[in-house]
């Protein structure tokens, strides 16, 4: 699944919006669309398909959460579930990177997804936003918007009254077919919170209701896939709260591509309305199990400071937002030095909640502890004059819904040490990526080991396979949270101590096969476990929270009392 170049891949072209662009897109895949009908037939309540009546019975599947190379698998198992439509968002900031910057190629390229549809034999029904929510990063919108300080998202002028606008409503569609465009089939997990499900006889229950009455249905999720890399939403309700790197979902397909009970349930009851492609469905992709694998210390986070940041870091007397600095996602290092001796444990805070998402804080390399959004953390520090001061912000997720959801990132505010408002701030965006592909200077490596692993620290190895290989699931076991990165490309984010996702889909096509070396890279944020292993499992295991999980909110009805945190 490697990309091309970013040279290639993300070249300037003319200035066109998104929609523009998709237009194009869609006028080229479809010469012959002319000779085709679809009309909303409001007289008899129906849809009519080149002039037949017609009910699309859908699932949705995101492109952009799905390997390219599995995109024909999933959407052919789609079609033999049943379905006759696949619904899909197309996310403004997965293909305009940077203003007038367009993407279109590699697992971006749209018109491809829209090839393998048509292959599957399954229409399409377009979301192209700009907004799509979705549980991914801004719900979709990109992060560049947020360089400018004062925009505000997702607003509108002051709305009519009410009564007027369903009388609007009224007066153009006094009638039309029964439409349920999302109808859930599980739902999103959070981190911290246990796994969700939904039963299989509520939902085929449901589904079959509907279908009973002559309405078209489209299953959100049919296959839900993964949020890799960064692009992971989050919502906000009384605290934030970050979405998995799973979007497994409870899906009919599961995230690896597996066809569910939950999915030949559905089939059945579709079978029961209309004709279902004959023949049996793929059986469940091989899996494979390896290791467990021990890893070596690659080094402290603070020892590639030159190459995170070769561009140098930015001075402020006042720390900047991710956003001020042109850092979309990821990381960013602020480092300060202490003015005087603090030579009691002082508290070092940051005011009006100004911690965005979470900072991992270190004096003189060492770690000290972590500061969370929406969280009560009690974090004291001494240090001697000229004392150094790192704090590492994790952008763990833009807010995906709500209006006017500007979520500025990084520290927000001056962080407060006893009574002094700390000042004089070095910023240094880092390209984790980027020396992740370098595979670490070797001249580094030698030096940069500290003599006791603290805080946000490299770990790799390499690993052979020695057969075809298979689908797997990357176990954690003791780690507490960080990044994982397979031969380069960026897996998503791990939080085995909070759970519930305690395992990381690995798509066989990442792995290269029979004898050549893989490599992963670990960037473990907090603490190392005495054995630094890691173990690839045949089965994901996504509801790992073995206990009750209490977290302190900074919300006034809740700062001093736990707060118990329970699925859905």
């Amino acid at each position: 699944m490697p990309e091309k170049s970013p040279e290639s891949a993300m070249a300037p072209q003319k200035l066109l919006c998104l929609p523009s662009l998709l237009l194009l897109l869609l006028t080229r895949l479809l010469p012959q669309a002319d000779t085709r009908s679809f009309v909303v037939d409001r007289d008899h309540d129906r849809f009519l398909l080149d002039g037949a009546p017609f009910r699309y019975v859908s699932g949705s599947l995101h492109y952009f959460r799905v390997p390219r190379v599995l995109w024909a698998d999933r959407l052919f198992k789609m079609r033999m579930s049943g379905l006759n439509a696949v619904q899909f968002y197309v996310p403004w900031n997965y293909h305009e990177p940077e203003p007038g910057v367009y993407n279109f190629n590699a697992s971006r390229d749209l018109f491809a997804f829209l090839k393998e549809a048509t292959l599957a034999n399954l229409l399409v029904i377009l979301r192209p936003g700009p907004y799509i929510c979705a549980e991914w990063e801004m719900g979709g919108l990109p992060a560049w918007l947020l360089r400018k300080p004062k925009i505000r998202l997702r607003t509108s002028d002051p709305a009519d009254n009410m009564t007027k606008i369903f009388a609007l409503l009224r007066k153009y569609e006094p009638r039309g077919p029964l439409v349920n465009s999302e109808y859930y089939t599980g739902w999103l997990d959070y981190w911290g919170q246990n796994h969700s499900t939904r039963s299989v006889p509520a939902v085929t229950k449901g589904l079959e209701n509907m279908l009973k009455l002559g309405a078209s249905v489209n299953m959100y999720m049919f296959h839900g896939g993964t949020n890799f890399g960064y692009w992971n939403g989050a919502d906000e309700k009384g605290r934030f709260l970050p979405i998995t790197t799973s979007y497994d979902y409870d899906a009919p397909i599961s995230e690896a591509g597996d066809p569910t009970p939950k999915l030949f349930a559905i089939r059945n009851v579709i079978s029961k309305f209309q004709e279902v492609p004959l023949g049996p469905l793929p059986p469940p992709s091989p899996k494979m199990m390896l290791g467990p694998l021990s890893l070596h210390l690659d080094g402290n986070l603070l020892a590639f400071l030159d190459f995170l940041c070769p561009q140098g870091p930015i001075h402020s007397i006042l720390p900047m937002t991710f956003e001020a600095v042109n850092q979309d996602h990821g990381y960013m290092l602020y480092r300060t030095y202490l003015i005087h001796t603090v030579s009691e444990p002082a508290q070092f805070w940051v005011p009006n909640n100004g911690v965005h998402d979470r900072a991992y804080v270190m004096v003189d390399g060492v770690f000290q502890g972590v500061l969370e959004r929406n969280m009560k953390h009690n974090l004291f520090l001494t240090g001697k004059k000229g004392a150094k001061l790192d704090v590492l912000l994790e952008n763990m997720g833009r807010l995906s819904f709500g209006s006017n959801s500007s979520d500025f990132k990084g520290l927000l505010e001056p962080p407060i040490l006893g009574q002094t408002v700390l000042t004089q701030w070095l910023m240094f965006p880092l390209k984790v990526d980027n020396l992740v592909k370098w595979r670490f200077p070797n001249q580094l490596l030698k030096s940069s080991h500290p003599q006791t692993p603290s805080g946000p620290t490299f770990y790799s190895t390499t690993f052979p396979i020695l057969d075809s290989g298979g689908d797997t699931f990357l176990f954690l076991p003791g780690w507490t949270k960080g990044q994982v990165w397979i031969n380069g490309f960026n897996l998503g984010r791990y939080w085995t101590k909070r759970g519930p996702q305690q395992t990381l889909y690995v798509p066989r096509p990442l792995l290269f096969p029979r004898g050549a070396l893989n490599k992963i890279t670990l960037l473990e944020l907090e603490n190392v476990p005495l054995r630094p292993q890691i173990q690839f499992l045949d089965r994901p295991i996504l509801n790992g929270t073995v206990h009750k999980t209490h977290i302190c909110s900074l919300s006034a009805e809740s700062a001093s009392e736990p707060m118990e945190l329970s699925g859905h």
